[in-house]
């Protein structure tokens, strides 16, 4: 594996888990009996712990004060395999402390919460920074990422090294020219508060004026349980949604997630085969615990579960649309069902609170596919759909496009393949109008139904 080098404000992160099984008789407040206290780095001292424990070669560019807190923190990152370059904090080391109890956290306490000023640049992390693969800044507004000899040193590197920048509202603006830069939604909405609508539309408006206004090469904004959506100037957003996740806790899932991204542009992946990476990695960490348990905590409470099955598509809207939730289509022929077609079908469903498949009648696939297709009626095709457990609701229309029938059902979602990925998907200024998404999805490559329907003709000559 190649090296990366974590650039940021390190902290010290302390769980104390307890249990709680009374009130306080001179308060209404929980009494905490602890049972056990747990420490770990945090800020980027974490992104980088995360990396080592991957076997991942990681170098952390860093100020460290030298009180007690300070020579803990160092200890701990020896020991989790970090190769740490100190720069000198001036103040005391800054300090989070988290009372939790059944999974869930009560209380938190912050000591050491200004930012302080880092000494000078050494030649030792000049070193580094040279020698590293893939150079993740992350900020935790605390003065490392705006100290002037970290920039210059930084904006030297998107020339010749993938730069990857999880940005802090507190903090400086990325230098001109990362690879990628990864702000939460909540991140880029303090950056960019006008842009409205759906939830999707909103971060896609927000990453592509991003893009601009910081000259970065991409940006994804991650959603959470929804993925993350990549922006950039060359195409429409590709959404790459996060799977399923039964409880967990988040705490560090955007560490988590911008270091995986950091470390397969490092090792040569494609910008979005390195949101793929993160957004995979991040759902396995919240899934099995976050960061308390991935250096000794516990986990969150369970999510739920509903169901659509069995109803017609106007009441599967209504029923969603009552609860405020949010309805996502797709479209397609769907002629001969493939792994390609039910990965991403999977993945749209995962985007939303249902799916509704708009299906072409077979008028209209004799006009787009030729004579000899489709190969399944309209109803074999539309109960082949709904047998899946992604697909709420299937709408067949006999146009050539689903621009009517979007029309009509106005999901606040439209999702595509990324195999049909073009500049301008013309769904896209159809759910404009209404302040909705269209997005291309990842795809299974290799897969259709005209390669199957080729190779079953040769296999039968």
């Amino acid at each position: 594996m190649k090296r990366v080098v974590v650039v940021g404000d390190t902290l010290l992160d302390r769980d104390i888990e307890g249990v709680v099984d009374r009130i306080c008789p001179d308060a209404p407040v929980p009494v905490v009996q602890a049972r056990s206290v747990h420490p770990r780095p945090g800020g980027a001292g974490l992104a980088a712990a995360l990396l080592a424990a991957d076997g991942r070669p990681v170098t952390l560019l860093s100020a460290l004060a030298g009180d007690d807190v300070g020579r803990e923190l160092a200890a701990l990152l020896s020991g989790l395999g970090v190769e740490v370059c100190d720069l000198g904090l001036d103040g005391q080391t800054p300090e989070k402390v988290r009372v939790r109890a059944a999974g869930q956290s009560l209380l938190r306490i912050d000591h050491g919460d200004r930012p302080r000023p880092v000494g000078a640049l050494s030649d030792q992390a000049r070193r580094c920074l040279d020698g590293a693969a893939a150079v993740l800044v992350a900020d935790y507004g605390r003065g490392m990422a705006a100290s002037g000899e970290v920039r210059a040193a930084l904006a030297a590197l998107p020339a010749r090294v993938p730069l990857v920048w999880d940005p802090h509202p507190r903090g400086p603006e990325p230098i001109t020219g990362v690879r990628l830069a990864t702000p939460n939604a909540a991140e880029a909405a303090r950056l960019v508060p006008d842009a409205g609508g759906h939830p999707i539309a909103a971060a896609s408006a927000r990453g592509a004026a991003l893009v601009e206004r910081w000259g970065a090469g991409t940006v994804a904004v991650t959603l959470g349980a929804r993925g993350a959506l990549l922006a950039s100037l060359d195409g429409p957003p590709l959404l790459v949604p996060a799977p399923t996740v039964e409880g967990g806790d988040p705490c560090g899932a955007g560490d988590r997630f911008a270091g995986a991204a950091a470390a397969a542009l490092a090792d040569g992946a494609l910008v979005s085969e390195a949101v793929e990476a993160g957004v995979a990695a991040a759902s396995c960490f919240v899934a099995a615990g976050g960061a308390a348990a991935a250096f000794g905590g516990g986990t969150g409470p369970p999510a739920h579960a509903g169901g659509l099955r069995g109803r017609s598509t106007e009441a599967v809207l209504a029923a969603v649309r009552a609860e405020g939730g949010t309805v996502v289509a797709t479209g397609g022929c769907f002629d001969l069902l493939h792994a390609g077609h039910v990965g991403m079908l999977q993945a749209a469903r995962r985007l939303g609170d249902c799916l509704v498949v708009c299906l072409n009648g077979d008028e209209s696939v004799r006009r787009l596919k030729g004579a000899d297709r489709p190969l399944q009626s309209q109803d074999d095709r539309a109960a082949v759909l709904l047998a899946l457990d992604c697909v709420d609701a299937v709408a067949v229309f006999d146009e050539d496009t689903p621009v009517e029938v979007l029309e009509r059902l106005r999901p606040e979602v439209f999702c595509k393949g990324a195999d049909y990925a073009v500049t301008d998907l013309p769904e896209a200024r159809t759910l404009a109008r209404w302040g909705g998404q269209a997005v291309v999805l990842p795809y299974l490559q290799g897969r259709s139904t005209t390669r199957l329907v080729k190779e079953a003709a040769r296999h039968a000559s």
